[in-house]
């Protein structure tokens, strides 16, 4: 057996784009140099999803105070850090391949160490030692508190630095080409056992971050011109019920987003891995009394056969579903709904495919992202009989594409002439969509999530600036995107 088939890798598809669930493999963007001129250079990639991200912009905060210089720059760097992600076969196959790329610069002495940090260690940690001894360290999730030591002991962080002092030291230094829009992480692992996901196996259970600290991350953020707080988790409702088993004063989420409410100033909170059995009317209430808690609810039901949804041990089925889109649609007004739903599933038969199609043909989703089943180790679906085939569920992958298509599509259509706040990402230089002098670029509605949904592209006579709000009349739509002016 070579290492390029360590047995950790079965077979999946890639996800769907545009749509993309969020746990699926990305790098980082670049960052550019931070940190002390003389200190050790560090090139940190991140792998994974945005949680890992969040991990990530800490762990770079981290090192900055202990003497580091850090970026996403490998060329000239001292030691390369590669954080991460073994949700699925792909996001798995990326990390490998980063590894191995990275332990040729290690090799080849262009780098001096090379650190590899993040969930597909905690998951396979011994096979990895075994089959890439060139790497100098790895650590999982629950050693990520030896890193500075265990870097100090080799000589690349200094043992003696003189104390940064602790309010000069960032929580995290942002990974993002787009830094007016970042994520808070409210907790950690999950409770739940669905039959298809390994997470609770090497993220651990559910465990809540302190209220206090959130709300002075969140500060934080937006100290730094964060415009746009993504909260996220694995299951977002899930938020304080640890904590009530020992204190039951603990807050629950209505009490955490009315805290980031009322004590920051960040004008767009979005809510993502909202679970539908989580969801409480006085959630819905105050998602649709507080402005600055978008009107935009991301909340992921796997499927839409009630067999399917009983056999991958979901908390929910279709009414429960039903009345947790029923209560939000009546009370948020200009809702956006995304979900994400898994095809595929061993055992999914047409009937319960056609079941899943009709359930989001009658919800009609705005957004939906759609997964192809990935077999992972450990979990209970692994065991299970009857595997569909990979060319079925391809094929099954494009109806629910289609399907989606068509409903994004009306969607769109129907907000040509209206008029709507967005969130300038990017300027450009020139834009397909217009003709003429003046300013192009690229913007996203409340109802555009960053990375996932489609953007508004965007002209105006005047100037633009990222991470400015402006007014815009939408003027043409496609299936996913928006046009639109900016209004003078």
């Amino acid at each position: 057996m070579t290492r390029r088939d360590l047995p950790v890798f079965p077979l999946t598809l890639d996800p769907v784009r545009p749509g993309v669930p969020r746990d699926t493999p990305e790098a980082s963007v670049s960052l550019s140099p931070v940190g002390p001129a003389q200190g050790p250079k560090i090139a940190l990639i991140t792998l994974g999803c945005d949680k890992n991200t969040v991990d990530s912009e800490k762990i770079l905060a981290t090192l900055v105070a202990n003497g580091a210089r850090v970026s996403s720059e490998i060329e000239g760097s001292d030691v390369v850090l590669v954080n991460t992600c073994g949700f699925i076969q792909s996001a798995k196959e990326q990390s490998l391949e980063t590894i191995l790329q990275a332990s040729e610069l290690r090799e080849s002495g262009s780098v001096k160490a090379l650190v590899v940090v993040g969930c597909m260690v905690e998951r396979y940690k011994l096979e990895l030692k075994k089959e890439i001894p060139e790497v100098d360290l790895f650590l999982g999730l629950t050693e990520m508190a030896s890193l500075i030591p265990e870097l100090r002991s080799r000589g690349i962080l200094e043992m003696n630095l003189k104390d940064i002092p602790i309010m000069e030291r960032p929580l995290r230094i942002l990974e993002s080409e787009t830094p007016h829009t970042s994520f808070l992480k409210i907790s950690e692992g999950c409770d739940h056992t669905c039959a298809f996901c390994a997470i609770p196996s090497f993220r651990g259970l559910h465990r809540s971050a302190p209220l206090k600290d959130l709300v002075l991350e969140a500060q934080g953020l937006s100290r730094i011109g964060v415009r746009e707080v993504n909260i996220i988790s694995q299951d977002t409702t899930w938020y304080g019920r640890d904590l009530k088993r020992t204190n039951p004063d603990a807050p629950l989420l209505p009490e955490l987003l009315s805290a980031l409410v009322q004590d920051t100033d960040i004008p767009w909170l979005r809510l993502f891995y909202m679970y539908p059995s989580g969801i409480t009317q006085d959630m819905v209430e105050l998602i649709g009394s507080e402005n600055s808690i978008l009107p935009y609810l991301d909340m992921p039901i796997q499927h839409g056969s009630d067999r399917i949804l009983k056999l991958m041990r979901r908390p929910e089925n279709q009414e429960v579903i039903r009345e947790r889109v029923r209560w939000l649609r009546d009370l948020v007004p200009d809702l956006t709904l995304r979900t994400t739903v898994i095809v595929g599933f061993p055992g999914e038969t047409e009937d319960d495919f056609q079941q899943m199609m009709d359930f989001l043909e009658e919800i009609s989703f705005e957004r939906v992202g759609v997964f192809t089943y990935s077999l992972e180790d450990g979990t209970a679906a692994a065991e299970m009989p009857d595997r569909v085939p990979e060319s079925l569920m391809a094929d099954r992958l494009e109806q629910v594409m289609d399907l989606q298509r068509d409903i994004s599509a009306k969607r769109n259509a129907n907000l040509v002439g209206s008029k709507m706040e967005v969130l300038v990402d990017e300027v450009l230089e020139d834009s397909p969509y217009f003709q003429g002098e003046g300013t192009f670029g690229m913007a996203r509605t409340k109802g555009q999530a960053t990375d996932v949904d489609g953007v508004t592209h965007l002209y105006s006579q005047g100037s633009l600036k990222p991470g400015e709000f402006v007014t815009v009349e939408i003027q043409e739509s496609e299936d996913y995107d928006l046009i639109g002016k900016v209004e003078a």
